[in-house]
């Protein structure tokens, strides 16, 4: 009998951990499955969001019992980017009339809510280093599982369920062709990339601070999936912080080996290689005078990203047969649909196609593709315009649609310089703190440190391109991480004080 309540003594003692390992597992593994869609939105309540309320409900219940302890260090940052980010969907739902749907402007509120618990939630369960030790194991195995998933996906048709547009996120099961990018258990293949350059750092960081060749394979593993992922931002952000995380502990001879491997990887797996070189192309395209429409001759497939209408003008080109015969289908195509249309009779199609193809005037150009031009276009030039109407609160939570690709710019046209400056300060806390605990620490220490501090470097990277602090299971992972390694480096702080 004194065993049996020794046991349940144990399980209470340690309940919210036991539940934040299983979320550490939960999170990547499980699919983005929706269990309810959302109207006039593909973001949809899932599985996770249960999971997660279970946690937090049993954290606070813990917090009530003085099983667990808030770090106070962070409560009044958090509360004064939470209030920006509220405040600013007050006002702009039912006073300037900017969300054009409450109901999506309090989602996106509370999301924000949701994944910042789990900083608090992680944090409180490090009480000795054997703890932290314990938790972050787990999410290695996590992150193999990952790879090994993606692996299948690449090589055994193991099915993807992914959320990059508004049909997919109802979740069909998709099996992807040979010539798809892997998205593994993520809702998409920059979702993942994300997840795994954020890790890498940390991984190397452990290979050198336990002298484990597990961590090596596990760093190639990852390095691969990342390839197969063929994200750029992902994998410049991959190069720049894990370079710099290299050099900053001295290991020159490691970094020349990880140049080396990385570059015969990626020649080996290619497609990533191809897609760098489709970034920017250099074509010569019809420009109409008239209204400003841009055509590009090319011919669209699955292998590559086709060339966008963002284009740098290099000089006109008015001569060359091939671009005679665009000019021609242009025309034609132009015509016949205006014919369709009814905005043109079938008397007037030789005056239009006259018109027409005076207007067209050939251009020798360098065209980014079209991920680019989508960037540069539309998504940052609407977060522009919301932080101009509203400087300090911006437009609100969800006024700038699901994705702007680019963090920085999310930031500033949905909750503006209040709310982007509130968030840098969060971020800057985290990554101080841990700075500091570092310094107080032996070697050991002092490299899994730095392997976080870099792996946040590469997030911060990536969020200048993607979504990276929105994505719901980085955005978990990432806070879920943070409150780790805060709880660790603050363990010896607590000893001081007592």
């Amino acid at each position: 009998m004194s065993k049996l309540l020794n046991w349940f003594k144990q399980i209470d003692e340690n309940l919210v951990k036991i539940l934040l390992i299983g979320f550490i597992f939960f999170v990547p593994l499980w699919p983005k499955l929706p269990f309810k869609m959302i109207n006039y939105t593909y973001i949809a309540i899932r599985l996770e969001d249960f999971y997660l309320a279970i946690l937090a409900f049993v954290f606070f219940i813990q917090l009530l019992r003085k099983k667990v302890s808030l770090n106070k260090k962070f409560i009044l940052p958090f509360i004064l980017f939470l209030s920006v980010v509220f405040i600013s969907f007050v006002w702009n739902a039912y006073v300037s009339k900017m969300i054009e749907f409450p109901h999506l402007g309090l989602l996106h509120s509370l999301r924000r809510v949701e994944y910042m618990i789990m900083f608090f939630i992680a944090a409180s369960v490090i009480k000795t280093k054997k703890d932290f030790w314990q938790v972050i194991s787990y999410f290695f195995i996590s992150v193999l599982l990952v790879i090994l998933y993606g692996f299948g996906q690449k090589f055994l048709n193991f099915p993807a369920v992914q959320t990059m547009n508004p049909e997919y996120a109802k979740g069909y099961i998709l099996y992807l062709t040979p010539d798809s990018r892997i998205s593994a258990t993520f809702g998409g293949h920059y979702d993942l990339a994300i997840y795994i350059v954020m890790a890498i750092p940390i991984i190397l960081s452990f290979y050198f601070a336990k002298k484990k060749n597990s961590f090596l394979f596990l760093f190639i593993g990852a390095l691969l999936i990342l390839l197969y992922t063929s994200s750029r931002s992902s994998f410049i952000a991959y190069f720049v912080a894990t370079s710099a995380f290299l050099l900053f502990i001295r290991k020159f001879k490691f970094w020349i080996f990880v140049l080396i491997l990385t570059a015969l990887l990626m020649f080996t797996t290619g497609e990533i290689t191809k897609r760098f070189l489709k970034t920017f192309q250099v074509r010569r395209i019809l420009v109409d005078d008239k209204t400003g429409a841009v055509y590009i001759g090319q011919t669209i497939t699955t292998k590559e990203l086709p060339a966008g209408s963002f284009y740098v003008k290099l000089k006109d080109q008015s001569k060359g047969d091939n671009l005679d015969t665009f000019r021609k289908q242009v025309v034609l195509e132009k015509t016949r649909e205006a014919t369709i249309s009814g905005e043109i009779s079938s008397q007037d199609e030789k005056k239009y196609m006259a018109t027409l193809s005076a207007n067209l005037r050939p251009v020798n150009t360098v065209v980014s593709d079209i991920s680019m031009a989508t960037r540069l276009q539309i998504e940052w030039p609407r977060a522009i315009n919301a932080l101009k109407k509203n400087p300090l609160l911006g437009t609100g939570p969800s006024s700038i649609t699901e994705a702007t690709d680019g963090d920085y710019f999310r930031w500033l046209g949905e909750v503006g310089l209040l709310g982007t400056i509130a968030f840098l300060n969060i971020l800057f806390l985290i990554i101080k703190t841990i700075w500091d605990g570092v310094k107080k620490q032996g070697f050991e220490e002092k490299l899994i440190g730095y392997g976080f501090i870099f792996g946040f470097f590469a997030l911060f990277i990536n969020a200048s391109y993607i979504d990276a602090f929105e994505a719901s299971k980085v955005a978990y992972t990432f806070w879920t991480l943070a409150g780790l390694y805060i709880g660790y480096y603050s363990l010896n702080t607590k000893s001081v004080k007592s």
